[in-house]
């Protein structure tokens, strides 16, 4: 699969048709059965024509490339994690989806109100019913919206209420407490002052830039710049445009409780404990964020142990140059991809376009 964003820091080693199409059948075998794959097996599965000798031969080159592994020696050979990469980067044909599953997604995102909670929640849990996985959405972050407008009243000598203005319709009012007087035309300069720089900029780039100003010198700035400066530090310290502490609702997380692959309970154990901090799957959702299209992170590549023996699957939706957040699936890495990620994508896309024809993000 050519769009899929690969983690893996190797270089996927150079294949010819057959090594191809024998990794391609075994790991088609393996997911569907979880068992190890013998020659014989392989003979009758491919089409090449190739002998269960041949085959045999085949599967210790690709064991020697450190695709396959045997659990041992006189069974037959199951994928590793560096075998699944190279599967879903090249060798992976995604299948479409199928209509039933798509009318289902799209009746269960018309019905959705603009709740930030109560969209995360019904998709994560469509994607964990079409999947039978563990389905998750990140709730949209308040970062994404853009400045549209701020005014500043004066309530007192020292005390100044900020109505920021965000493109999603929200108002957000916070009281500011000055280390100074500021007079009201001050405040119309300063107001205009910081709508002429942030007007159309997302929050995330109006903070970086206050920030950054705020580490330069302020002695080569104008009385203006370096009251507008302090001001806006000053509203978002209070909270005012702040991004909502990021979270992500999560779905059938109990689906994973009946898989072979996860039995082991402290394992388990361990996956939901990681369920419950969030900081590990934040991580990687966050880092999904930042690049467009499907990400596929498997087993170790997340950088996690607790999700060693898993596969993730994320999307982001939104607009490519301003995502909103993730939609993704958590599950074993003996997962049919072909049919995952396709779920990913389509209920990626149709959240960002829901989300485009209400006209703003569910950020309440």
């Amino acid at each position: 699969m050519k769009d899929s964003a690969s983690k893996s820091l190797e270089e996927a080693p150079p294949l010819d048709e057959r090594s191809r199409a024998v990794l391609h059948g075994l790991i088609e075998r393996y997911v569907r059965e979880g068992q190890p794959v013998g020659s014989r097996i392989l003979s009758r599965d491919l089409t090449l024509g190739l002998s269960p000798a041949s085959i045999r031969n085949v599967m210790a080159d690709l064991e020697d490339m450190g695709l396959i592994s045997s659990p041992h020696v006189s069974a037959g050979r199951m994928p590793t994690r560096r075998g699944y990469r190279v599967f879903v980067d090249s060798l992976l044909k995604v299948e479409t989806l199928k209509p039933p599953e798509l009318k289902r997604l799209r009746r269960g995102l018309s019905r959705v109100e603009e709740g930030a909670d109560e969209v995360a929640g019904e998709v994560s849990r469509m994607v964990a019913k079409i999947t039978r996985m563990a389905g998750l959405v990140t709730v949209p972050r308040r970062n994404s919206a853009s400045w549209r407008h701020i005014e500043f009243i004066r309530l007192s000598d020292r005390r100044v209420l900020a109505v920021l203005v965000l493109d999603s319709r929200e108002v957000q009012n916070r009281v500011l407490e000055l280390d100074k007087d500021v007079s009201p035309d001050l405040l119309a300069a300063t107001a205009n002052y910081l709508n002429e720089q942030f007007e159309g900029r997302t929050l995330e780039a109006v903070r970086g830039d206050l920030l950054k100003g705020m580490r330069e010198d302020m002695r080569h700035m104008n009385s203006l710049a370096q009251t507008a400066l302090a001001m806006g530090e000053r509203m978002f310290d209070s909270g005012a445009g702040g991004e909502s502490k990021a979270d992500y609702v999560l779905a059938g997380e109990t689906n994973l409780m009946g898989l072979a692959d996860l039995a082991d309970l402290n394992r388990l154990k361990a996956l939901f404990e990681a369920f419950e901090r969030k900081r590990e799957i934040l991580d990687v959702l966050d880092r999904a964020l930042a690049a467009p299209g499907i990400q596929v992170f498997i087993g170790e590549e997340s950088g996690y142990a607790v999700l060693g023996d898993l596969s993730v699957v994320v999307s982001s939706y939104g607009d490519e140059d301003r995502p909103l957040g993730v939609v993704g699936v958590i599950g074993p890495t003996r997962m049919a991809y072909q049919k995952v990620i396709p779920v990913v994508d389509v209920t990626a896309r149709l959240l960002g376009s829901a989300l485009q024809t209400r006209g703003t993000s569910p950020e309440r």
